[in-house]
Protein backbone atom coordinates (compact mmCIF):
# COMPACT_ATOMS: atom_id res chain seq x y z
CA UNK A 1 0.00 0.00 0.00
CA UNK A 2 1.12 3.54 -0.54
CA UNK A 3 0.09 5.24 2.42
CA UNK A 4 0.17 9.11 3.31
CA UNK A 5 0.67 10.10 7.18
CA UNK A 6 0.99 13.30 8.28
CA UNK A 7 2.65 15.01 11.50
CA UNK A 8 5.11 12.43 9.53
CA UNK A 9 8.20 13.97 11.67
CA UNK A 10 5.99 13.95 15.33
CA UNK A 11 6.80 11.58 17.99
CA UNK A 12 4.21 9.12 17.04
CA UNK A 13 4.87 9.86 13.43
CA UNK A 14 8.82 9.28 14.06
CA UNK A 15 7.23 5.75 15.36
CA UNK A 16 5.11 4.91 12.78
CA UNK A 17 6.84 5.74 9.20
CA UNK A 18 9.69 2.78 10.22
CA UNK A 19 7.00 0.70 10.96
CA UNK A 20 4.88 0.86 7.76
CA UNK A 21 7.69 0.51 5.89
CA UNK A 22 9.17 -2.33 7.49
CA UNK A 23 5.71 -4.07 6.70
CA UNK A 24 6.34 -3.39 3.14
CA UNK A 25 3.92 -0.26 2.69
CA UNK A 26 5.10 2.78 1.14
CA UNK A 27 5.07 6.20 3.15
CA UNK A 28 4.61 9.84 1.87
CA UNK A 29 5.30 12.08 4.66
CA UNK A 30 4.14 15.07 4.93
CA UNK A 31 4.80 17.54 7.87
CA UNK A 32 5.70 21.15 8.19
CA UNK A 33 9.19 20.91 6.77
CA UNK A 34 8.03 19.43 3.45
CA UNK A 35 4.47 21.60 3.49
CA UNK A 36 4.61 24.30 5.45
CA UNK A 37 1.83 25.60 7.93
CA UNK A 38 -0.59 22.12 7.34
CA UNK A 39 -3.58 24.11 8.80
CA UNK A 40 -3.26 26.05 5.32
CA UNK A 41 -2.32 23.63 2.59
CA UNK A 42 -4.81 23.31 0.18
CA UNK A 43 -3.63 20.69 -2.17
CA UNK A 44 -5.25 17.61 -0.86
CA UNK A 45 -6.11 16.01 -4.12
CA UNK A 46 -3.03 16.40 -5.37
CA UNK A 47 -1.40 15.09 -2.10
CA UNK A 48 -3.97 12.20 -2.16
CA UNK A 49 -3.29 11.04 -5.84
CA UNK A 50 -2.12 7.33 -6.07
CA UNK A 51 -2.11 6.34 -1.97
CA UNK A 52 -4.41 3.78 -0.74
CA UNK A 53 -4.48 4.99 2.80
CA UNK A 54 -3.77 7.88 5.00
CA UNK A 55 -2.90 8.10 9.03
CA UNK A 56 -3.74 11.30 10.49
CA UNK A 57 -1.25 12.28 13.20
CA UNK A 58 -0.97 16.03 12.77
CA UNK A 59 -2.06 17.99 16.06
CA UNK A 60 -1.49 20.13 18.71
CA UNK A 61 -0.73 18.15 21.62
CA UNK A 62 -0.14 20.60 24.35
CA UNK A 63 -2.63 23.54 25.04
CA UNK A 64 -0.48 25.64 27.59
CA UNK A 65 0.18 28.92 25.78
CA UNK A 66 -1.59 27.78 22.59
CA UNK A 67 -4.34 30.17 21.40
CA UNK A 68 -7.27 28.32 21.16
CA UNK A 69 -8.40 29.77 17.77
CA UNK A 70 -5.09 28.33 16.40
CA UNK A 71 -5.91 24.69 18.51
CA UNK A 72 -8.98 24.26 16.31
CA UNK A 73 -7.57 25.80 13.59
CA UNK A 74 -5.08 22.56 13.27
CA UNK A 75 -7.17 20.31 15.46
CA UNK A 76 -10.09 20.62 14.13
CA UNK A 77 -10.44 22.23 10.52
CA UNK A 78 -7.43 20.65 9.25
CA UNK A 79 -8.62 16.83 10.06
CA UNK A 80 -12.09 18.04 8.45
CA UNK A 81 -10.33 19.59 4.97
CA UNK A 82 -8.11 16.45 4.64
CA UNK A 83 -10.80 14.20 5.59
CA UNK A 84 -13.60 16.09 2.82
CA UNK A 85 -10.23 15.32 0.27
CA UNK A 86 -10.11 12.05 1.75
CA UNK A 87 -13.91 11.17 1.31
CA UNK A 88 -13.55 12.60 -2.69
CA UNK A 89 -10.92 10.84 -3.55
CA UNK A 90 -11.98 7.33 -1.90
CA UNK A 91 -8.98 6.73 0.41
CA UNK A 92 -9.67 5.54 4.05
CA UNK A 93 -8.67 7.78 6.83
CA UNK A 94 -7.08 6.88 10.03
CA UNK A 95 -7.47 9.50 12.94
CA UNK A 96 -5.57 9.36 16.06
CA UNK A 97 -7.77 11.18 18.48
CA UNK A 98 -7.29 10.40 22.20
CA UNK A 99 -8.62 9.12 25.13
CA UNK A 100 -8.99 12.32 26.73
CA UNK A 101 -12.32 12.80 25.07
CA UNK A 102 -14.25 10.42 27.41
CA UNK A 103 -12.87 12.55 30.38
CA UNK A 104 -9.53 12.76 32.56
CA UNK A 105 -10.83 9.81 34.95
CA UNK A 106 -12.61 6.09 35.23
CA UNK A 107 -14.44 5.45 38.24
CA UNK A 108 -16.83 2.86 37.20
CA UNK A 109 -15.23 1.41 35.16
CA UNK A 110 -12.69 1.27 32.00
CA UNK A 111 -13.04 3.35 28.95
CA UNK A 112 -14.47 1.83 26.15
CA UNK A 113 -15.25 2.80 22.15
CA UNK A 114 -18.53 2.87 23.14
CA UNK A 115 -17.90 5.03 26.54
CA UNK A 116 -19.87 8.72 27.10
CA UNK A 117 -17.65 11.27 25.72
CA UNK A 118 -16.80 14.02 28.18
CA UNK A 119 -13.68 16.70 27.20
CA UNK A 120 -12.66 18.80 30.01
CA UNK A 121 -10.38 20.88 27.99
CA UNK A 122 -9.40 22.69 24.74
CA UNK A 123 -7.59 19.38 23.10
CA UNK A 124 -10.05 16.86 24.11
CA UNK A 125 -12.95 18.95 23.04
CA UNK A 126 -11.13 19.69 19.93
CA UNK A 127 -10.69 15.82 19.31
CA UNK A 128 -14.27 15.40 19.92
CA UNK A 129 -15.30 18.08 17.35
CA UNK A 130 -12.70 16.72 15.15
CA UNK A 131 -13.98 13.01 15.30
CA UNK A 132 -17.58 13.99 14.67
CA UNK A 133 -16.96 15.88 11.53
CA UNK A 134 -15.18 13.33 10.08
CA UNK A 135 -18.52 11.21 11.08
CA UNK A 136 -20.63 13.27 9.59
CA UNK A 137 -18.64 13.17 5.85
CA UNK A 138 -20.40 11.25 3.34
CA UNK A 139 -18.69 8.54 1.99
CA UNK A 140 -15.60 8.60 4.16
CA UNK A 141 -14.08 5.63 5.36
CA UNK A 142 -12.95 6.55 9.15
CA UNK A 143 -11.61 4.33 11.59
CA UNK A 144 -10.18 6.20 14.99
CA UNK A 145 -7.99 5.17 17.09
CA UNK A 146 -8.16 7.01 21.19
CA UNK A 147 -4.83 5.96 22.76
CA UNK A 148 -4.11 7.32 26.51
CA UNK A 149 -0.55 8.65 27.72
CA UNK A 150 1.54 7.82 24.87
CA UNK A 151 5.52 7.31 26.15
CA UNK A 152 8.95 5.65 24.56
CA UNK A 153 12.50 7.07 23.08
CA UNK A 154 11.84 10.80 22.32
CA UNK A 155 9.09 11.29 24.71
CA UNK A 156 8.28 15.02 26.41
CA UNK A 157 5.96 16.42 28.50
CA UNK A 158 4.75 15.02 32.00
CA UNK A 159 6.52 11.72 31.32
CA UNK A 160 9.38 13.21 30.96
CA UNK A 161 9.08 15.57 33.61
CA UNK A 162 8.45 12.24 36.21
CA UNK A 163 11.38 10.29 33.95
CA UNK A 164 13.70 13.27 35.06
CA UNK A 165 12.52 13.15 38.35
CA UNK A 166 13.14 9.60 39.20
CA UNK A 167 16.57 9.79 37.58
CA UNK A 168 17.63 12.49 40.01
CA UNK A 169 16.41 10.99 42.79
CA UNK A 170 13.87 13.41 43.96
CA UNK A 171 11.52 11.99 46.67
CA UNK A 172 7.71 11.95 45.20
CA UNK A 173 4.95 11.66 47.39
CA UNK A 174 3.09 8.62 45.61
CA UNK A 175 3.46 5.85 48.03
CA UNK A 176 -0.12 5.88 49.19
CA UNK A 177 -1.96 6.49 45.25
CA UNK A 178 -3.91 3.85 44.83
CA UNK A 179 -4.82 4.30 41.15
CA UNK A 180 -4.72 2.28 37.45
CA UNK A 181 -3.52 3.89 34.53
CA UNK A 182 -3.30 2.69 30.76
CA UNK A 183 -0.78 3.51 28.77
CA UNK A 184 0.41 2.81 25.30
CA UNK A 185 4.38 2.78 24.15
CA UNK A 186 4.92 5.00 20.58
CA UNK A 187 5.97 0.72 18.80
CA UNK A 188 2.71 -0.41 20.05
CA UNK A 189 0.87 2.55 19.43
CA UNK A 190 2.52 2.20 15.74
CA UNK A 191 1.92 -1.20 15.34
CA UNK A 192 -1.61 -1.16 16.38
CA UNK A 193 -1.99 1.90 13.65
CA UNK A 194 -0.71 -0.01 11.25
CA UNK A 195 -3.33 -3.04 11.73
CA UNK A 196 -5.93 -0.48 11.47
CA UNK A 197 -4.68 0.58 7.96
CA UNK A 198 -4.14 -2.71 6.65
CA UNK A 199 -7.31 -4.38 7.93
CA UNK A 200 -10.76 -3.76 5.83
CA UNK A 201 -12.61 -4.54 8.98
CA UNK A 202 -11.39 -1.67 10.62
CA UNK A 203 -13.36 0.86 8.39
CA UNK A 204 -15.97 2.45 10.65
CA UNK A 205 -14.66 1.52 14.44
CA UNK A 206 -13.44 3.36 16.61
CA UNK A 207 -10.41 1.18 19.17
CA UNK A 208 -8.80 2.39 22.86
CA UNK A 209 -5.39 0.87 22.93
CA UNK A 210 -2.79 0.26 25.84
CA UNK A 211 -0.03 -1.68 26.54
CA UNK A 212 -2.08 -4.26 28.27
CA UNK A 213 -3.20 -4.01 32.08
CA UNK A 214 -3.42 -0.76 33.80
CA UNK A 215 -0.22 0.17 36.43
CA UNK A 216 -0.69 2.46 39.76
CA UNK A 217 1.51 5.46 40.13
CA UNK A 218 3.68 3.80 42.69
CA UNK A 219 4.50 0.86 40.56
CA UNK A 220 5.01 2.73 37.36
CA UNK A 221 7.59 5.04 39.32
CA UNK A 222 9.23 1.69 40.44
CA UNK A 223 9.55 0.33 37.48
CA UNK A 224 10.87 3.21 35.73
CA UNK A 225 13.52 3.53 38.54
CA UNK A 226 14.48 -0.14 37.67
CA UNK A 227 14.79 0.77 34.15
CA UNK A 228 16.91 3.71 34.83
CA UNK A 229 19.16 1.79 37.38
CA UNK A 230 17.99 4.00 40.72
CA UNK A 231 16.31 3.61 43.50
CA UNK A 232 13.00 5.20 43.59
CA UNK A 233 12.03 7.40 46.29
CA UNK A 234 8.42 7.81 47.09
CA UNK A 235 6.53 8.69 50.43
CA UNK A 236 2.91 8.70 51.40
CA UNK A 237 1.25 11.88 51.14
CA UNK A 238 -2.60 12.17 51.36
CA UNK A 239 -4.07 11.99 47.70
CA UNK A 240 -6.88 14.94 48.64
CA UNK A 241 -4.13 17.32 49.50
CA UNK A 242 -1.81 16.20 46.19
CA UNK A 243 -5.49 16.43 43.89
CA UNK A 244 -5.86 20.55 44.79
CA UNK A 245 -2.31 20.97 42.36
CA UNK A 246 -4.38 19.98 39.04
CA UNK A 247 -1.49 18.92 37.57
CA UNK A 248 -1.54 15.98 40.53
CA UNK A 249 -4.38 14.64 39.55
CA UNK A 250 -3.17 12.94 36.76
CA UNK A 251 -0.81 10.93 38.80
CA UNK A 252 -3.59 10.50 41.81
CA UNK A 253 -6.48 9.66 39.66
CA UNK A 254 -7.27 6.41 37.48
CA UNK A 255 -7.53 6.03 33.70
CA UNK A 256 -8.29 2.73 32.75
CA UNK A 257 -8.93 1.69 29.19
CA UNK A 258 -10.20 -1.42 27.97
CA UNK A 259 -8.61 -2.35 24.40
CA UNK A 260 -10.58 -5.47 23.55
CA UNK A 261 -12.75 -4.41 20.53
CA UNK A 262 -9.04 -4.37 18.61
CA UNK A 263 -7.75 -7.73 20.22
CA UNK A 264 -11.49 -9.12 19.10
CA UNK A 265 -11.92 -7.67 15.98
CA UNK A 266 -8.59 -7.51 14.25
CA UNK A 267 -6.71 -10.11 16.52
CA UNK A 268 -4.15 -7.39 17.31
CA UNK A 269 -2.56 -7.64 20.62
CA UNK A 270 0.70 -4.95 21.48
CA UNK A 271 4.20 -6.60 20.24
CA UNK A 272 6.05 -5.10 22.97
CA UNK A 273 5.46 -5.98 26.75
CA UNK A 274 5.55 -2.69 29.43
CA UNK A 275 8.99 -3.53 31.12
CA UNK A 276 10.48 -3.79 27.37
CA UNK A 277 9.09 -0.61 26.57
CA UNK A 278 10.41 1.24 29.80
CA UNK A 279 13.65 0.05 29.38
CA UNK A 280 13.77 0.97 25.47
CA UNK A 281 13.00 5.12 27.06
CA UNK A 282 15.25 4.58 29.60
CA UNK A 283 18.08 3.57 27.51
CA UNK A 284 17.22 6.82 25.62
CA UNK A 285 16.78 9.12 28.39
CA UNK A 286 20.43 7.46 29.71
CA UNK A 287 21.61 8.78 26.65
CA UNK A 288 20.39 12.40 26.39
CA UNK A 289 22.01 13.46 29.31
Amino acid sequence: MKILVTGASGFIGGTLCPVLAARGHEVRALNRGTTGDLSRFSEWPRALEGIDAVVHLAAIAHVRGTDERRMRAVNVDLPLALGRAAAQAGVPLLFMSSAKVHGESTVDRPFDGSSLLAPEDAYARAKVDAETGLRALEGLNLTVIRPPLVYGPGVKANFMILLRAIARGWPLPFAGVENRRSLVSAANLADAAARCVEAPAAIGRTYLVSDGPAVSTPALCRALGAALGVPTRLFPFPSALLELAPPMRKLTRSLELDGGAIQRELGWLPPHTFGEELRKTAAWYLGTV
